[in-house]
């Protein structure tokens, strides 16, 4: 692939600006943030003999909650195969985090952190692309611990979007942390896969979003693909 100043609408300038969203959704999301990749402005590539190839982007990124926006600079460093390590991000937001959430989070973590019914949903969004207002926390949720997944899978092969979440269940509250279970499915957009993923999840406004186990299922040959992929 080719080095020097890139086409910000080409697909290694894109492909490169999504890792940062999936770093910064592992960073900073909750139920009440959530950060799109909004649009590249520019792109350049420098490949690094001894470490691998290395992106720096001029990139504007959404909250998706607020709908504010932020033009930031990052750098995306792709490890050589042969290093077999995930993507190295370095990026912030410093204007996105500005907006208070604290009420927000407060509230949604007092209502269901002793709650004696405890929440269990599936297809998020549903085949019409709805999603409950009460269940929408839930699914932002899933998309950040979902991001985790995204940022340690992604290379310059890959471009990841969280398609759906087949089942999310919140578990008992441990250790003051919201504790769920997910089913999600992960878009690649280069190979059209639909990819299935079991993961292990706690949350809570100070500690934020902690993946406690994540898993590859299975290929399901006889599932059908989502109508959405976000």
């Amino acid at each position: 692939m080719a080095t020097g100043e890139l086409n910000p609408n080409h697909y290694q300038a894109q492909r490169a600006a999504k890792v940062v969203q999936h770093y910064l959704n592992t960073r900073n999301g909750s139920p009440f943030r959530l950060f799109r990749l909004s649009r590249v402005h520019s792109g350049n590539l420098e490949d690094l003999v001894d470490s691998g190839r290395k992106y720096q982007l001029e990139i504007t990124v959404k909250e998706s909650i607020s709908n504010t926006t932020e033009k930031l600079s990052a750098s995306v460093l792709f490890p050589r195969e042969e290093r077999q390590g995930s993507a190295q991000v370095q990026a912030s937001c410093d204007e996105l985090l500005k907006v208070n959430i604290t009420a927000q989070e407060e509230a949604f973590y007092q209502q269901y952190k002793n709650s004696q019914n405890l929440v269990s949903a599936q297809y998020l969004p549903d085949s019409h692309g709805r999603i409950d207002d009460d269940m929408r926390p839930f699914w932002h949720l899933s998309i950040v611990a979902s991001s985790f997944v995204m940022l340690k899978e992604s290379n310059e092969n890959t471009l990841y979007n969280m398609a759906q979440v087949a089942n999310v269940t919140q578990l008992a509250t441990e250790n003051d942390q919201l504790k769920f279970d997910g089913h999600i499915l992960l878009h690649d957009m280069v190979s059209q896969e639909i990819i299935h993923w079991k993961l292990q999840f706690t949350w809570s406004p100070p500690e934020g979003v902690k993946v406690l186990q994540m898993e590859q299922l299975p290929h399901c040959h006889h599932c059908e693909k989502p109508q959405n992929s976000n």
